[in-house]
Order: C-alpha cells, then structure tokens, then sequence
C-alpha cells in the first residue's frame, strides 16, 4: 500500500483527453465571466475590432479579450504580460478563451484602445444590479480617494517645486566650487582626478538648472501651473500624512449602502474633493434609478453650491460642515455659537443681544448677508466675542438649506458610521488588489478604463459573494 497519493504519470498517453470543460467546475466564477460576456452586445458598448495580426491571420474577438481581462482583474492579474503567460498554463482561462493565448501586445492594446467601451460595460453591469433589485435602498455613500499614476514626483513640476529644485541646484553648485578651489590648490594625481570629477559634477548640475529654468518658462503657459512629463494628465496631490503627496487621479465612487456595489464613479485629475457631491449625486441617481435618494458624504465635500445644487436634483445631502471659524481657533465665539432666528431674520448672540440685518455683498459670485449689533462695546463678553468695534456675522442667502441638513444629521447620528463602513473598505480593497503601483495606464481616458475594470471585478465578486455562482448565473441568463 502506498504511502502517500500519487498523482498521475505525466507521461501516460490516454485513449480519451479529459474534456476542458471537465477541468472548471460549476461554482467557478469564471463561468460567471463567460455569461455575462456573452450577454453583452459588444458592439453596441463600442469595443474595436481587434486588429488582425501582421501575418495577416484574422485578430482575437473583443469577447475573449474581455473575458480575459476580466479574469485577470478578479484574480489580481493586471500585467498584460502576465496574462499572456496565464492565458498559455491556466485552464480556467484555457476554458474561458477556448485555448487562444494573445500576445502581451495584442492585450495591452485591447486595454488602451477600448477606454470609453470599458466604462460602458461598467455601467452594463450596475444596469443588471439595478434589474435584479439590489439598488433600491435609496441610500449610497461617496468619497474619493487618490491613486497614483504612472508619474513619478521628480517628473511633476509646479512653481514651488521649480524653484525649490533650482535653489538646491545652485547650493550644491556653490559647495562645489568651493571643493573645486580646494582641489586645485592641492597637487598629485589624486587632486587631478577629483578636481575631473568636481568640474562633471558642476556641468551636469548647470544643465540641470538650465533644465529646471526652461521648464520654469513652460509652466507661466500651462493652464493649471502644472506638468507631468510620464503622464501629462496626472497632477500633484496631497495626501494625509506630512509629506507624502503624489502624482496621481482622484477617484470618486458612489457605493450602495445596502450591499456595497460601486454604482457609480468617475476618474479626474482635480486634488480635492469639494466640487464632486452634485456630480457623483446625479451618477448615483442616474444608476440606481431611486426616486429620493440619500447621498453620505464626508466634510472634504462640503460646499454650499453642490449642497444646494444636490437639493436641486432631488437628493438628500448629508454631510458634516467643517469647523473652520478663525475666532473659534483663536478662543473665541464661532458662528456656531448665534443661535439665527428665521422669523425675525436675526442671529442672537451669547449674550443675549440680536444681531439685525444691515446690507448684502456678493463675494466670489455668493450674496452675503451681514448681520451686528451695536451693543458691543458694552458688552461684558465683547473680549470673548471680538477685537473689532462690532461682531459681523454673514449669512448666505440660502443658507437655510445647509442649516436644514445640519438638523437631519443631528437626527441621523450614526449617518457617518454608515459612510465609513460603506464605502471606505472598498477603496482599500482595490488598492490592495492593485499593488505598489496603482494604474498602468496613462492619460485620464485610458486610466478611466482601466479604473472601470476594477470596479467591474469588485463589483462582480461582491455579487458571487451575495447569491454564489449558480444561482447569479441563473439571474444572468434570465
């Protein structure tokens, strides 16, 4: 009796080949892949035709490109040479192309000229989580995050980082030319050959403040003072911790908060986040095709126009305002602390006393209106309150509606909770999925692209985690 469990002789011609299909069983997630690749009007999504290899033999159909790459992405496998080499020892992806193994070439081509097509069946696949009702909670939450770009931060320039760059250029070149006199005042062979080094090190170094000066006039031209010389849309962008910026995109995602499906996102190259609520709203609004829709949203999205603009749309806005009041900072009274009464149009102040109505201004197209008092100079709590002859506070003239939504999420105290828990793992999961290096791709529509292939994987595997293979088959094929 054997000892252990041997496997097959390798060398064991068979009267019979085991069938491919033989080798995916049916709670595979690639027979997933192929359904739903297969439901799929390609064509009408606009995926090219893959072009036909110089020899002249016909090219790879979109469907088995697709059905490759999808694989790739839900598996971790985003190197198109990666994939050529999956696509000749893996029988998963064997059975999904029915044996064609693409160069890496052909793969990656597929992926840079099908951007706009990919984004399509993105959607295509949230439409089908909407028809099978999984978007009906009326509540998504949404945020963005930074991913970097094929761009390193030494080919990004900005003004700062320009000038800064040249003033450590021209240190070094000063330090070595003192090193430089103190070479030529010495004798020997030694002295020769440092003083060679220190003079190559000089030249290179005023190339490279010639460099810096030249990229210098460029920027005073650039649109948004701003250059990328790997990945010309990627931009500079800060970062949470000190000193840690990158050059990358900010991705916007709109999750459902039900079950966590991606219902909505958009790659841009813009660092922050506050001009993005009523943008991603609509999204949201237009893929889940909810009547009232909640949107949660953290305070790095507050801005009273997109509050205002989401009010508009039909979408219930919450999120908390930040807490940015000089005076506060400083130990005195915020604006928090005037209490506004609506029917008399006044603010009431920690003293008692009413602040009244004197003129509106507009300020960076918003009409302010100013509100004060002219008790303040005998006020006890004036010290507490102000340093100038009066308390000013301004109003936005509709700023009802931010203080309408401040009094929702005081009603709604876990609203923040449920943000955080639903959309901030899942920028954590496709990052881990992605690597050290996040996208591949360059210029904003191909990384789009790319972005929409991640969303589909997760999107995909979060469904085969709610219903399992067979049974999101069957909702498939229906």
């Amino acid at each position: 009796m054997a000892r252990f469990v041997e496997g097959a002789d390798r060398h064991q011609v068979q009267l019979l080949p085991a069938a491919l299909d033989d080798y995916v069983d049916e709670d595979n997630p690639a027979r997933v892949i192929d359904v739903f690749v297969d439901e799929l009007d390609l064509a009408a999504l606009g995926f090219a035709r893959v072009q036909a290899a110089a020899t002249g033999r016909p090219g790879y159909s979109p469907g088995c490109m697709l059905k490759l790459y999808l694989y790739g992405y839900l598996n971790q496998v985003q190197s198109s040479r990666k994939l050529e080499r999956e696509a000749r020892r893996n029988t998963e992806l064997m059975w999904l192309t029915g044996r064609l193994a693409p160069d890496f070439k052909t793969i990656a081509d597929f992926r840079r000229d099908n951007g706009e097509a990919l984004q399509r069946a993105c959607a295509a696949f949230v439409a089908i989580c909407r028809g099978m009702g999984l978007l009906s909670g009326g509540v998504v939450a949404v945020d963005g995050s930074r991913f970097k770009a094929v761009n390193t931060r030494d080919k990004n320039f900005t003004p700062a980082a320009v000038r800064r760059r040249i003033e450590q250029a021209q240190a070094s070149i000063e330090r070595y030319l003192r090193a430089l006199d103190t070479a030529d005042r010495q004798e020997g062979e030694a002295a020769e050959l440092r003083g060679t080094r220190i003079r190559e090190r000089l030249g290179a170094l005023r190339e490279q403040v010639r460099g810096l000066q030249a990229v210098e006039v460029e920027l005073a031209t650039a649109s948004d003072h701003q250059i990328s010389r790997t990945d010309p849309d990627a931009r500079a962008m800060a970062t949470h911790g000190k000193g840690t910026g990158m050059v990358g995109y900010n991705v916007q995602a709109a999750v459902d908060a039900e079950h966590h499906l991606v219902v909505a996102h958009e790659v841009t190259n813009v660092g922050h986040d506050r001009s993005q609520l009523a943008n991603m709203a609509a999204k949201a609004q237009a893929a889940t095709g909810a009547g009232p829709l909640t949107v949660l949203a953290d305070r790095g999205y507050f801005s009273g126009e997109e509050v205002l603009a989401c009010e508009a749309l039909g979408v219930t806005p919450l999120l908390p305002k930040p807490l940015t009041s000089g005076s506060k900072a400083e130990g005195r009274y915020g604006k928090q602390d005037f209490v506004y009464d609506a029917e008399a149009d006044a603010y009431v102040c920690p003293a008692g006393e009413r602040l009244t109505w004197r003129f509106d201004s507009v300020e960076h197209g918003m009409t302010l209106r100013s509100y004060w008092t002219s008790n303040c100079s005998a006020c006890a709590l004036k010290a507490n309150c102000t340093t100038g002859k009066e308390r000013r506070i301004k109003r936005w003239e509709h700023e009802a509606v931010i203080d309408a939504m401040q009094d929702r999420l005081d009603r709604q105290p876990e609203a923040m909770r449920t943000r955080r828990k639903t959309v901030e793992h899942v920028f954590g999961t496709l990052k881990a999925w992605m690597g050290a290096v996040h996208f591949r791709m360059r210029r904003l529509d191909k990384v789009a692209g790319e972005m929409s292939l991640h969303i589909l994987a997760y999107n995909m595997k979060r469904l085969i985690s709610i219903f399992g293979v067979k049974p999101l088959i069957s909702a498939l094929n229906a």
